[in-house]
């Protein structure tokens, strides 16, 4: 993010974010503990429970914790739905090997009743996935799935159960149009942003004409910071659609601790639980809705589901497996190595040891072939998101091949300009270091991201939630093959056949007049590389990565900054000099910010040249003097003093209205449970910050007598920033 100067109007922001601080535990020596069997409470008698997955990945043995939780439920008296968040179709051999066929049949034995899609549904494409739904024995809803314009699956549903109507609607994440291979979802369109929420916003209607009691949505939405861009997130549909009564997340991966770090210790958006169970059956989710229509949401750890399991689909889970490692199962090589398959810190945030050998694989293959262009001029680039699991050193088989890239990509080369692959790279980079699937592990090729530097986002490309760069600001190639890059020469990109047709963020790559698939299979390619280059052993060659990409990170420096809520926002201050470390090696996030700093901090982003102070006068002395010229403070009897929140609303507020900046909103500030203990001559601008999102508070609470931390300044930095932004379109 680049700030720009209040004054002449500038900057830019999505929205309004909270000041809220999660209470972070300390760090503890990790301690082996025994998880206590999980115990249905007599209280359930009479409810409706809602048993929920997401993300399964083909940890298939969880379908029967499912069954057996569903059974001691209802043991107890409870009446019980079933349902999961989407991605079960895809993640592991047994349920890959079959594009989902086993998922479903496992599901269908487990009692589901109701499902929504998650991106992974399309993997094998929408026909296979219209197929599945057949075989299915539980409904898919998903409103926001549209097949040449019209619903291509269910939208809503209600059931009765316990004297209750129960509604439930589902969406999918519009990045599906990106993270499914566009040539296998034709005519498959999926609304974000606000058409999502008019989407949203209708079936809570329908459903509240059918008198249901209770709203819930099976969102596969997520709370990722990589979807906020486009505001595709539950918590961005929580905040601008009302009446749900509980959102049922999956996509992010997200426990019940991430998302309260997200939103707040109950779990809640404008009065709506969310809620999540993590991945690969990790947790259970339940939702209870008591006779008096209370609603409480948990998850219970899956190992503390310690009663008979359900015998029918243990049994068949194992078949599955066995005949999945029959066929897959035989060592054709070793690593003397272990190989990176985490995501981040990862193939989605950095150059990893697994990216390059699959990179160097590829790049092995299409060269066999002459490709047409001078050897040097061949790279190859595959995605960090296709990459699913690590190899472990020791013997390796096909089926750990086959879990790390799952998808029966193939390898396809495209012909692009320099220009393009460089457009290409900053697409898939630009919100490096935070998580990416589309980070480029690479082969051929050395280049640079300057994390520092603002991503210049121009419109989206057609149909996808990726924006198209209008400036090259933080990618820089400083070779290709040893040799200098050239933006006007013609370069062959080995890459899959998934970012060939512009999946991911490689629009650029999709519109080359010239692309060509081998029909090569990117897994069967990895395995022939080993045995055939390699001579069957992943050596010490590949104990690191190759440093063909470098990251450049501001906050690299600073040993006391966690990736935390904050980090994105002391990352923008600190590229932009708005603020510095309280040392070289401290930012100190939890220190307490003073008047002079909130001054000195408005005076940097208005004006271009800041004068020194003179001999033996304070550091702050030219900002207090340039604000008391505007109006801002008194400078004669200045101290540099602690500042509360409702004294920095005023700074900022009164700064605000040199330029005239208005704000809608008509005091909202009202609704805060702590509102009447803001001082009256500071309620108005504690309102207008309120109301222009760039001080809201935390947990329903102002705290308008409360001290600044320097990540919360920082956070209110970019929310300002936002603002002034919003103004000026």
């Amino acid at each position: 993010m680049k700030f720009k100067k209040l004054i002449s109007l500038g900057l830019s922001l999505v929205m309004a974010l909270s000041l809220t601080v999660p209470a972070m535990a300390a760090d503890e020596e990790a301690v082996e503990e025994t998880v206590e069997p999980y115990v249905v409470s007599e209280d359930v008698k009479g409810s409706v429970v809602i048993l929920h997955s997401n993300d399964v990945h083909g940890a298939i043995e969880g379908y029967a914790k499912m069954a057996t939780l569903k059974a001691m439920f209802e043991e107890a008296g409870a009446e019980v739905i079933v349902v999961d968040a989407g991605d079960y179709i895809q993640g592991a051999p047994a349920v890959s090997v079959s594009q989902g066929e086993t998922a479903v049949e496992l599901m269908n034995m487990a009692g589901y009743t109701l499902s929504t899609l998650g991106n992974h549904e399309f993997d094998y494409g929408y026909e296979n996935m219209k197929a599945l739904a057949e075989k299915a024995e539980f409904e898919i809803l998903a409103a926001n799935v549209l097949f040449e314009g019209k619903a291509a699956f269910g939208t809503n549903k209600v059931i009765e159960a316990g004297n209750k109507k129960i509604g439930f609607f589902g969406l999918e994440t519009p990045e599906t149009a990106t993270k499914a291979h566009p040539a296998k979802i034709k005519g498959v369109s999926i609304p974000g942003g606000k058409e999502m929420y008019k989407i949203a916003e209708e079936q809570i209607k329908a459903l509240k004409d059918a008198k249901v009691d209770v709203i819930v949505c099976l969102g596969h939405l997520g709370i990722d910071d990589e979807t906020a861009a486009n505001a595709n997130r539950s918590i961005d549909l929580l905040e601008n659609v009302k009446g749900i009564d509980v959102l049922i997340d999956g996509h992010s991966h997200s426990t019940e601790d991430k998302i309260a770090e997200k939103t707040n210790e109950d779990r809640t958006v404008n009065g709506t639980a969310l809620t999540s169970t993590g991945t690969a059956f990790a947790n259970i989710g339940v939702v209870v809705i008591d006779a008096d229509g209370k609603i409480t949401t948990e998850c219970v750890d899956t190992e503390a589901i310690t009663v008979a399991e359900d015998d029918a689909i243990l049994a068949r889970a194992a078949e599955i497996k066995a005949e999945i490692d029959a066929e897959y199962g035989k060592v054709f090589a070793k690593s003397e190595v272990s190989l990176n398959g985490d995501k981040a810190p990862g193939n989605r945030t950095e150059e990893t040891n697994l990216g390059d050998l699959i990179a160097d694989a590829m790049l092995w293959y299409a060269t066999k072939e002459d490709l047409g262009v001078p050897a040097e001029n061949v790279i190859a680039i595959t995605n960090g998101g296709g990459i699913r699991a690590p190899i472990a050193a020791g013997d390796i088989s096909k089926k750990d091949v086959n879990t790390v890239l799952p998808f029966g990509n193939t390898v396809a080369v495209d012909y692009v300009s320099g220009e393009v692959l460089l457009e290409a790279l900053e697409a898939s980079t630009f919100c490096t270091p935070t998580a990416i699937g589309g980070f480029p592990q690479v082969a051929g090729i050395e280049f640079t991201v300057d994390t520092g530097k603002a991503f210049d986002a121009g419109e989206n490309y057609p149909g996808t939630t990726v924006a198209k760069p209008n400036s090259i600001n933080r990618v820089t190639v400083n070779a290709i093959n040893g040799k200098d890059f050239d933006a006007e020469a013609t370069y062959a990109v080995v890459t899959n056949d998934f970012l060939a047709a512009g999946g991911d963020t490689y629009y650029a790559l999709s519109v080359s007049e010239k692309i060509t698939d081998t029909g090569a299979a990117l897994d069967e390619v990895l395995m022939q590389y080993i045995t055939e280059v390699l001579e069957g052993v992943v050596g010490e060659k590949y104990a690191e990565p190759q440093g063909r990409i470098t990251i450049i990170d501001p906050l690299a420096a600073y040993t006391d900054l966690e990736d935390s809520w904050y980090t994105d926002a002391v990352r923008a201050v600190v590229t932009d000099e708005l603020m510095k470390g309280t040392s070289e090696t401290t930012f100190a996030p939890a220190g307490v910010v003073t008047n002079g700093q909130v001054i000195q901090t408005l005076y940097n982003l208005t004006v271009e040249e800041k004068a020194e102070p003179a001999e033996g006068e304070e550091w702050y002395a030219p900002a207090v003097a340039w604000a008391a010229e505007k109006g801002l403070v008194e400078a004669e009897g200045f101290e540099d003093v602690e500042i509360t929140r409702a004294e920095t609303a005023k700074l900022i507020a009164d700064y605000c209205a040199l330029s005239e900046l208005t704000v809608e909103g008509g005091m909202a500030v009202k609704e805060m449970a702590d509102y009447e203990e803001v001082p009256a001559d500071y309620l108005e601008a504690v309102g207008y910050c309120f109301d222009a999102g760039i001080m809201v508070g935390g947990n329903g609470n102002l705290m308008p007598a409360k001290t600044l931390t320097r990540a919360e300044f920082a956070q209110v930095l970019v929310n300002l920033d936002a603002f002034v932004s919003a103004a000026a379109k």
